[in-house]
């Protein structure tokens, strides 16, 4: 499921929402990539004492490449490193949402010295996330 009206693209992950955010972390890792930083939204909800189902972010990227899209048109910094939300709906199903690179390119107006980046970029969530995602 995408949509492509606010530039996010959803899929549906066949693992609780920690073990999705945690295989992210190995394959991110095994292809040279960095994880900047996960964030429980989950965890810091009930600690402040609220409700909250399974919520959890990852940031991750590889500097060279978000640096070429800088160099592109450096106010994309705001959307840099890339993430991933795994998130678990009413249901108890849970999903992965990550921003679609395009979306990134068309937002941050990205020039044609950018597309080899973002097509990159673009091929590589799409294996990391099903990767993640399917068992």
């Amino acid at each position: 499921m995408t949509d492509n009206k606010n530039g996010l693209i959803t899929i549906a992950s066949s693992f609780p929402v920690k073990e999705t955010i945690d295989r992210m972390a190995t394959i991110i890792q095994s292809k040279g990539m960095t994880v900047f930083l996960r964030f429980d939204h989950e965890k810091n909800a009930n600690e402040a004492g609220l409700p909250l189902r399974p919520t959890e972010l990852i940031f991750f990227g590889n500097p060279k490449a978000g640096t070429l899209l800088m160099e592109d048109k450096q106010i994309s910094g705001i959307d840099l490193p890339f993430k991933a939300l795994a998130w678990e709906d009413e249901s108890k199903k849970v999903w992965l949402t990550y921003t679609d690179p395009d979306w990134l390119a068309q937002r941050h107006l990205l020039s044609a010295k950018s597309g080899p980046t973002i097509a990159a970029i673009k091929e590589g969530m799409k294996n990391i996330t099903a990767a993640a995602t399917m068992p």
